[in-house]
C-alpha cells in the first residue's frame, strides 16, 4: 500500500486542534436517501463556525465520470466551476465544543488507503471517537419517527436506539470498512444507518437531517440548532399530507405500512416489517416496482410540492 499521507493535505497550524476530539463522517456516494448525509454536511457548516484541517486528493480518489463536477455555461463563456471535495473540518457547535467532521463525496477508488489515512488522522489527533451516519430507503411510513440501524462496538447506543438488528449482507460504503477496522483496533466507533421512507428517498427529507443530527448528539453529547430544518420538516410532511389524503391509493400504500410498522414496534418477536417473507431486504428493484404500482412518477407536483416519484 502506498503511503497514506499522500492521499491528504494538512492546513497550516494543526498543531493547535486541540486532540482527544469525537470525529463525526457524513460522505455522499452510494445512496443518501432524503438528502439526508448531504443535507447534514451542508447544514452544520452553514450554521456553525469551521476551518479546514485537512483536504483529500480527488485527483486520486474521485471517479469524475460518475460524479461529474458542476460549471456554469453564462451565454458565451464559463463560470463557477464547482469541484467536488473531500474535506476534515473543525467545527464548533452551538455551546462552543468543538469536534472534527469529515465530509464530502465518498471516494471511488483507494479504499485501504483512504481508510488508513483516515485513522493516521484519527491517531493524530488522538480522537476520543468516530460516529458516522448513513440513510437507506425502506418501506416505512413517514407518519411515523424515522428508525435507525446501529453499528459499531458502542453497545449503549446499539441497545437504546437500534429499532432494527437484521442478519443480513449489504453493499459496503468505505465508511463500513473504517468502522471494521477501528472495531479491529478497539477504537470506540459507532454507524447510524437511518431508515428513510422508501417513497421520500428522491426527495429532499428535512426530517432526515433532523434525525440524522439528533443521532450524531446521542452518540456524542454536541448540540445543534435545529429549529429552522425541524419547521422545514413540519412544512415538507404538510405538503406530503396532502398529496396522500388526495389519492386513495396513497392512503392504502401509507396505512398498510402504518400497520407492519406498528406490529414490528409492539411485537418484537414478529418478523421485522422492513424484510420479506425470508427475512431478505428489498431489492432496489423491487422497491422500484412498488413505487410504480402505487406512485405518480414525478419527482415534483404540478405545484412545487415535493413529488413521490423518480426511481
Amino acid at each position: 500500500m502506498k503511503d497514506p499521507a499522500e492521499l491528504y493535505e494538512l492546513a497550516d497550524e494543526v498543531d493547535q486542534i486541540p486532540r482527544g476530539l469525537p470525529l463525526v463522517a457524513a460522505l455522499t456516494g452510494f445512496t443518501d436517501a432524503g438528502s439526508a448525509v448531504s443535507q447534514f454536511g451542508e447544514y452544520v457548516l452553514d450554521t456553525l463556525g469551521n476551518r479546514i484541517v485537512a483536504e483529500f486528493d480527488a485527483d486520486t480518489l474521485l471517479d469524475y465520470r460518475a460524479r461529474r463536477p458542476i460549471i456554469y455555461f453564462d451565454q458565451d463563456h464559463l463560470t463557477d466551476y464547482q469541484p467536488q471535495t473531500l474535506r476534515l473540518y473543525l467545527v464548533s457547535d452551538e455551546l462552543g465544543q468543538q469536534f472534527l467532521l469529515l465530509h464530502g463525496f465518498e471516494p471511488d477508488f483507494r479504499w485501504e488507503q483512504f481508510t488508513a489515512a483516515v485513522l493516521t488522522l484519527i491517531d493524530l489527533f488522538a480522537v476520543k471517537t468516530t460516529t458516522w451516519v448513513h440513510a437507506i430507503p425502506m418501506p416505512v411510513p413517514h407518519t411515523r419517527a424515522i428508525g435507525v440501524t446501529v453499528s459499531g462496538n458502542r453497545v449503549e447506543l446499539t441497545e437504546a436506539m437500534s429499532v432494527w438488528k437484521p442478519h443480513t449482507q449489504v453493499p459496503s460504503n468505505v465508511l463500513h470498512l473504517m468502522e471494521y477496522r477501528l472495531q479491529q483496533l478497539g477504537h470506540p466507533v459507532a454507524g447510524f444507518v437511518l431508515l428513510i421512507p422508501h417513497y421520500l428517498a428522491d426527495t429532499e427529507y428535512p426530517s432526515a437531517a433532523v434525525a440524522a443530527l439528533e443521532c450524531i448528539s446521542a452518540a456524542t453529547g454536541l448540540i445543534f440548532p435545529t429549529d429552522k430544518l425541524r419547521e422545514e420538516g413540519r412544512e415538507f410532511l404538510t405538503k406530503i399530507d396532502q398529496q396522500v389524503g388526495s389519492n386513495s391509493e396513497l392512503e392504502k400504500l401509507v396505512g398498510t405500512l402504518e400497520e407492519r410498522h406498528d406490529s414490528y414496534m409492539e411485537n418484537a418477536g414478529l418478523r421485522s416489517p422492513l424484510t420479506d417473507e425470508d427475512g431478505e431486504l428489498p431489492s432496489a428493484d423491487e422497491i422500484a416496482a412498488e413505487l410504480e404500482n402505487f406512485l405518480a412518477i414525478k419527482r415534483r407536483g404540478d405545484d412545487g410540492t415535493p413529488g413521490f416519484g423518480g426511481l
